[in-house]
């Protein structure tokens, strides 16, 4: 890992350029969305909580959501010198963590998380080049801003870049 170790947490973003590294532990549900500009170097991580913010009070976070979280990062990246153009997205986490005899779809966050990233990233045009979404495990997630290196890291299943 290149340069400075930046955490990102539960329900927040940060934005950086090479030689830094953006790191975020314990994605259960939860999903990583990473942006990277491979030409300038530039990068964003996202960790959002949950798909829609239509559905949660107004002073909440916009980072916790997909819908509001994505569009925030991207104009936070271009700003930093990216081009939206040549933006790449990589998403990893989305886990289902509790399993419910019944899981009605409200339950499957995981699912809908990273849905809802999809969908969101399309319509802002920004291609989505990996994933690695789903299961029943934990995920921390790191994309070093050098190379646009997005690694995965599991307990049981040890360490991938996608």
């Amino acid at each position: 890992m290149a340069g400075n170790l930046v955490k990102v947490g539960m329900a927040d973003y940060k934005v950086g350029r090479s030689p830094s590294t953006l790191i975020s532990y314990g994605l259960g549900s939860c999903i990583g969305v990473s942006l990277y500009d491979p030409l300038r170097k530039i990068g964003g991580l996202l960790h959002i909580m949950l798909p829609d913010s239509t559905q949660a009070r107004s002073s909440d976070n916009p980072a916790k959501f997909a819908d509001t979280g994505i569009p925030l990062m991207i104009n936070d990246v271009v700003a930093l010198g990216a081009s939206k153009a040549r933006l790449v997205a990589k998403i990893a986490g989305g886990a289902q963590m509790f399993s419910f005899a019944s899981a009605s779809d409200a339950m499957r966050v995981g699912t809908r998380n990273a849905e809802t990233c999809k969908q969101i990233l399309r319509r802002n045009g920004i291609k989505l080049i990996a994933e690695d979404t789903g299961g029943t495990y934990g995920r921390t997630v790191s994309i070093d801003l050098a190379t646009g290196s997005y690694k995965v890291k599991t307990i049981d299943r040890g360490e991938k870049d996608i």
